[in-house]
């Protein structure tokens, strides 16, 4: 904790920083619009000066091997899910429900009716 030469506590107002610390909240506002001046292509070259080469060539591989080994895996799961859950309502309402639009001839038509 820092102390005065007397070895008394400083107060908080005292250990803040003096200066133009009163802002207007317009003027704050046009410090983060000054911040916000970077657009997509650049912020993208920052990263890529920020990390080494190896460790986006290691990133590109293993994501890279993430789409190519795991995704058809979990699409292939998620359709399988769907089909057994579906399997009970074909079951109960006939294979040909789907594929006429509803339950339409599931009655039989009464004779001499056209």
């Amino acid at each position: 904790m820092a102390t005065t030469v007397a070895g008394e506590p400083l107060s908080p107002e005292e250990l803040l920083p003096k200066g133009d610390t009163e802002k207007t909240k317009e003027e704050l506002e046009k410090d983060d619009e000054k911040e916000l001046d970077e657009t997509l292509s650049e912020r993208r070259w920052g990263l890529t000066v920020m990390f080494p080469k190896r460790v986006r060539a290691a990133m590109w591989i293993g994501n890279t091997s993430f789409m190519i080994l795991v995704l058809p895996v979990v699409f292939e799961t998620e359709k399988m899910q769907m089909e057994q859950q579906q399997q009970p309502q074909q079951i109960l309402l006939g294979p040909n429900t789907g594929l006429s639009g509803g339950m339409q001839g599931a009655l039989p038509s009464l004779p001499g009716k056209i």
